[in-house]
């Protein structure tokens, strides 16, 4: 079987680098370009030298039209409001596209304007871009030339909960998502707010009522649950490298015992190799997916305030980034679904 190619645009991110570093060991893919503005010329190696001896890959600054002449898939690992200026559908036509921004994850062009506050430019393809939650959305990224992957806090906040709101067993108007992330989160470029004496032994939440995850969130679950969500999500930076930790809160619709919500979540999830749901009285920790694919979820009902309480945890720069976008190639060109990322997480010791 010929390999098919890759390049990676933003590869000298944290995940991009890990995107290259789960390709490295794909069977049917092979990178040949690696883009960057900043180290143009460079080689990839010099700037992130655990790849010493691995490949003699120089980093590029080939703008997307020619690399879609060149290779079958493109990875685009970028800030927003860049990909929905250059994607476009003669591009579409040669090569198949996966953003790991945000550009493509909302459906509704003006709420992604009001969120990003930066226009959104590819309106003609948005329609096509299919949002990239395996799990959920299988069938249509089978079939897809360009795929939305979706963020860190929101794959581990929608997957928390989507069975209990496709299963109508929570009351939806009181959605509370508590969720915490590693440093990676922020990405790899200097920033006062997230070097180390600045994060070290301390925890903040950030961005309150206003993170641009929040509308991810809300589209996924008003879908699942065919009506319109409004949901309170509150993020924290927290003092380790990598990871996402999402403790969500709702009322419940019914007098559920815990079998009976663990019946949902076996529903919807029984063939999905990455979600594990963890025994009854067992709660998730970053340190169990740490560098793997696998979200972890655990749950309890409080009978006092008819509440149930759903924990999740993901690997940021994994499942939340690229192992996810790797997930999604494999759906894309037919690949067993858990090609090159069927790891057992790093135990953090």
């Amino acid at each position: 079987m010929n390999k098919i190619k890759a390049a990676i645009i933003g590869a000298t991110g944290y995940a991009g680098q890990e995107l290259f570093r789960i390709l490295y060991s794909h069977p049917y893919t092979e990178v040949v370009k690696v883009n960057s503005v900043s180290y143009t010329g460079e080689n990839y190696s010099d700037i992130y030298k655990n790849l010493n001896g691995l490949t003699e890959l120089k980093l590029t600054n080939d703008e997307i039209e020619k690399l879609a002449d060149e290779v079958d898939v493109i990875f685009l690992a970028l800030p927003h409001g860049i990909a929905s200026k250059n994607v476009n559908k003669n591009i579409l036509n040669k090569c198949k596209i996966i953003d790991l921004g945000a550009d493509f994850r909302l459906k509704d062009k003006n709420i992604y304007e009001k969120w990003y506050k930066v226009e959104h430019f590819g309106e003609d393809v948005l329609k096509e871009a299919v949002y990239g939650l395996c799990e959920i959305h299988s069938d249509e990224i089978k079939k897809a030339r360009l795929v939305a992957n979706p963020g860190c806090y929101t794959t581990c906040s929608i997957l928390s909960l989507y069975p209990l709101v496709k299963g109508n067993l929570i009351n939806t108007d009181t959605i509370v998502i508590d969720a915490k992330s590693g440093v990676t989160g922020a990405g790899r470029k200097p920033d006062i707010t997230t070097s180390y004496c600045e994060c070290n032994e301390s925890i903040k939440a950030y961005k309150i009522a206003s993170h641009r995850h929040t509308p991810e969130i809300e589209q996924e679950l008003s879908i699942a649950a065919n009506k319109n969500i409004n949901l309170i999500f509150t993020p924290h930076l927290t003092p380790m490298n990598r990871g996402i930790l999402a403790t969500c809160y709702a009322k419940l619709n019914c007098e559920c015992d815990y079998e009976k919500l663990k019946e949902a979540y076996l529903k919807y999830y029984k063939d999905k190799k990455f979600i594990r749901i963890l025994n009854k009285g067992v709660f998730p920790e970053t340190k169990n997916v740490k560098s793997s694919e696998y979200i972890d979820i655990g749950f309890t009902i409080d009978k006092r305030t008819g509440s149930v309480i759903v924990i999740g945890a993901i690997d940021n720069l994994f499942k939340g980034a690229s192992g996810q976008a790797v997930q999604n190639m494999n759906l894309m060109f037919g690949f067993e679904e858990d090609t090159a990322i069927n790891l057992p997480p790093l135990y953090a010791v």
